[in-house]
């Protein structure tokens, strides 16, 4: 069987009802929140500078290079919503159901970094003249995703890194071994993983409309998935750093990110695919068997990994 790929401008309209009806639940089960709420406030004071504070000192904050570096990433990673929101903006359009999550999901995460920035600060948890280089150094770079203006494959994109971030958020909480850090990433992971199932559930959608044309997205999205963080500078070594750790790893992305989201699509039930549609499935399992592989040498080699970086 053979069935020909749906046009962006089809897909926008055939979906237009089920984003209407996500966006509907989302706003039902989404809970409000303060970033203020969650910010020692009594515990800050100035820095160096203008200020005339204290010049920031790492032994400000009982906290591990590690667990710094995972930190400075994940709000990095927050800070290029512009960038996101334009990339979203371009192939979403503004209008109907597709605009108004557009804008909903953009004051969402604008509360992430917001939160994230605040609450380091206060607690002295990073360098603030470092952080403000580096943001200036990610966002001056912006941010264009390997599927631009691809209605589907975005989709399936963001269906996993959406859950990528939430993981990473929750496991970088625990790490920081600081409890009000823990319950500020904790709440931001919660709105990742509403993100993720608005996303997730579309996904499905477009499964349903045209599989062929959705199968391969995921195969091409799974296949060469890249967090949007990775143009951070010193990026590579902090992945590493916090893969050692535990934080985020292969084994983590592939039984706790994309293994979940492929089952809840039931892709490998799915039935009337094509030729392509079959290669691209195929494509999928093969990958999700070399994934199983590298996490496992990876796991193998972790304890030698730690001692030669010195993380505990």
């Amino acid at each position: 069987m053979t069935t020909v790929d749906l046009t962006q401008t089809d897909l926008l309209r055939e979906l237009n009802q089920v984003v209407e009806g996500e966006l509907n639940r989302h706003l039902r089960v989404a809970k409000e929140w303060f970033p203020h709420d969650f910010i020692p406030w009594s515990e800050g004071r100035n820095f160096d500078g203008r200020m005339g504070g204290e010049e920031w000192s790492p032994d400000d904050a009982p906290l591990s290079d590690v667990a710094r570096s995972a930190l400075i990433v994940n709000l990095l990673t927050e800070d290029n919503l512009p960038s996101y929101h334009h990339e979203i903006a371009q192939i979403f359009g503004r209008d109907d159901a597709w605009g108004e999550w557009v804008h909903r999901w953009t004051a969402e995460e604008g509360r992430h970094g917001i939160a994230m920035r605040d609450y380091m600060l206060v607690k002295r948890m990073v360098d603030p003249v470092a952080l403000e280089r580096f943001r200036m150094t990610h966002m001056s770079t912006g941010y264009e995703s390997a599927h631009s203006g691809e209605l589907v494959h975005s989709l399936a994109y963001v269906s996993f890194q959406e859950l990528a971030t939430r993981v990473s958020h929750r496991n970088t909480g625990t790490f920081t071994a600081d409890p009000m850090c823990e319950e500020l990433l904790a709440r931001i992971a919660a709105d990742e993983n509403l993100h993720m199932i608005f996303y997730r559930n579309l996904l499905g959608a477009a499964l349903e409309l045209s599989p062929n044309q959705a199968m391969a997205a995921i195969r091409d999205v799974v296949t060469g998935f890249q967090m949007p963080g990775t143009d951070i500078p010193g990026f590579q070594r902090k992945a590493v750093e916090m893969a050692v750790a535990g934080i985020y790893d292969l084994r983590i992305h592939r039984d706790d990110v994309v293994a979940p989201v492929l089952r809840f699509w039931k892709i490998w039930d799915l039935e009337g695919l094509d030729e392509t549609g079959e290669s691209a499935r195929q494509e999928v399992s093969d990958f999700m068997d070399t994934l199983e592989t590298q996490a496992s040498r990876f796991e193998d080699k972790r304890d030698t990994l730690k001692e030669r970086m010195k993380i505990g």
